[in-house]
């Protein structure tokens, strides 16, 4: 299910082209389209059937205001911003994954971890995370070479989940060993798992039944909060002057400027577990769906091989190599168009709104469907095709800057934005320059979504070198 059809469209954009309407389908029409087409197959029905902002109720579920048109995004993220936050919809989120961190928390406590944070996350602070970009890639970079000649494919999305997972874990906790970091990163994505699994369920089981996914789950969150604390622990009985330079300590040094405090250690776990799970799974996806994009697009990948030629020498791509690199980057941006890693997102209405003539009443929950927006044909022409110069300067100048967001828009704007494209933009530079990478010949790659953009059946991929 790589492509879909878009809405029908027939005027430019404006309040009075935006079609709207209800989609209230039956419980075997949608056991039909999952079984087809999964859950990305009936987001895109409903937006086909009810519009650019769909009411949209399947059987006893709550219903919600499916939202794909840009100028909503910004009415939604921006102009009424103070009218949609996350109250309920990330009730599992703050309660399983991430407490009173900054990616679920609202309001004052939201602005105030929003001001002792961004400081970390500047186009030129995340400069300094360079040398972990390249390292984590070298690494991974050594071990495909190892691979070579064994004539077995990889699943790329759990290569590159790897590879993030180890950047990220540097980059928070200076963690040294693989041992560690294979048993932290394993325990997060299982308490990523079940609380998705449990955000699908109607009537989820409550976590004090002993089953054995509780049980498992009840584990590996207390290693988790073990693990960080112990990590405070033993930072906080070094000399200061001894602490490494990584977002741990930025975290513990940072001061509020209003009360001159510090954050407290559980808020200090709580981002910590935050900035993996927001820093590692999204990106690893972006990366694993570009090796996917230059595998069906060879004139794409062979654009991109000869630009990443043309810089001289073998050594890691410096800072000023990567500014030499546009159509790189250029091509990183249209894989988080076509395959955004995260597909959408929820907000709650605080009060009573109107939208396009929609009432959309206090409490009702609105879910930006970041992947049908990038697809909406008056902003996007040919939306499926695969095409890296849309991303020309001039061109993205000239583009409603809500028609693209991958990392949400307005002020929650991912704090990791710049993060996370200089070290795809690392990655991906350091492995085509040595790498070619083909899908397992006769793999239809179903791509899915449980809230994350996914390939149900995997990413079986070989790896050749060029």
């Amino acid at each position: 299910m790589h492509a879909h059809a878009a809405p029908p469209s027939s005027a430019p954009a404006s309040s009075a082209s935006i079609r709207t309407g209800r989609y209230t389908p039956s419980l075997l029409e949608v056991a039909r389209i999952m079984r087809r087409e999964g859950l990305l197959g009936l987001l895109m029905q409903s937006w086909r059937s009810g519009g650019d902002l769909a009411y949209v109720r399947v059987g006893f579920a709550k219903p919600l205001f499916l939202v794909t048109h840009p100028e909503h995004v910004r009415h939604i993220s921006v102009t009424h911003r103070q009218n949609y936050e996350k109250l309920a919809s990330y009730d599992s989120v703050r309660d399983l994954l991430m407490g009173q961190g900054i990616v679920g928390v609202n309001g004052e406590d939201w602005r105030r971890q929003r001001k002792l944070m961004a400081p970390f996350f500047t186009p030129r602070a995340v400069e300094k995370f360079h040398a972990i970009f390249v390292a984590d890639s070298q690494r991974l970079s050594e071990r495909w070479l190892g691979l070579q000649g064994r004539g077995q494919p990889v699943d790329m999305f759990d290569e590159m989940m790897q590879v993030t997972a180890s950047i990220i874990l540097h980059a928070l906790f200076s963690t040294e060993t693989d041992e560690t970091l294979q048993h932290i990163r394993e325990a997060v994505e299982s308490n990523v798992a079940f609380t998705s699994g449990r955000q699908m369920e109607l009537l989820p089981i409550p976590l004090w039944v002993p089953t054995p996914g509780n049980r498992r789950f009840q584990r590996t969150r207390r290693n988790v909060d073990r693990y960080i604390r112990g990590v405070v622990e033993r930072r906080r009985a070094l000399p200061q002057e001894q602490w490494p330079e990584d977002l741990l300590t930025r975290m513990l040094t940072a001061r509020d400027e209003e009360t001159g405090g510090t954050m407290a250690d559980q808020l200090v776990v709580d981002n910590g577990v935050s900035l993996f799970v927001a820093g590692h799974e999204t990106t690893a996806r972006t990366l694993g769906f570009l090796w996917y994009a230059l595998s069906q697009h060879p004139e794409v990948e062979a654009r991109m091989h000869a630009e990443l030629d043309a810089v001289p020498g073998d050594a890691p791509p410096t800072l000023d190599d990567l500014r030499k690199l546009p159509y790189t980057l250029r091509v990183i941006k249209e894989v988080m168009r076509l395959y955004p890693p995260v597909t959408m997102y929820p907000r709650d209405a605080v009060a009573d709104d109107e939208l396009a003539g929609m009432h959309i009443p206090a409490g009702a929950r609105v879910m930006l469907f970041a992947y049908g927006t990038h697809r909406h044909p008056d902003y996007w022409e040919d939306p499926e095709r695969f095409d890296p110069d849309r991303w020309l300067p001039e061109r993205e100048a000239a583009r409603d800057p809500h028609a693209y967001h991958p990392f949400a828009s307005g002020h929650r704007i991912c704090l990791g934005n710049n993060f996370s494209l200089l070290e795809t933009h690392v990655v991906a530079v350091m492995l085509a320059r040595r790498f070619k990478v083909r899908l397992k010949p006769g793999h239809q790659a179903r791509i899915d979504t449980l809230g994350m953009l996914r390939v149900s059946n995997g990413l079986p991929m070989f790896i050749e070198p060029r």
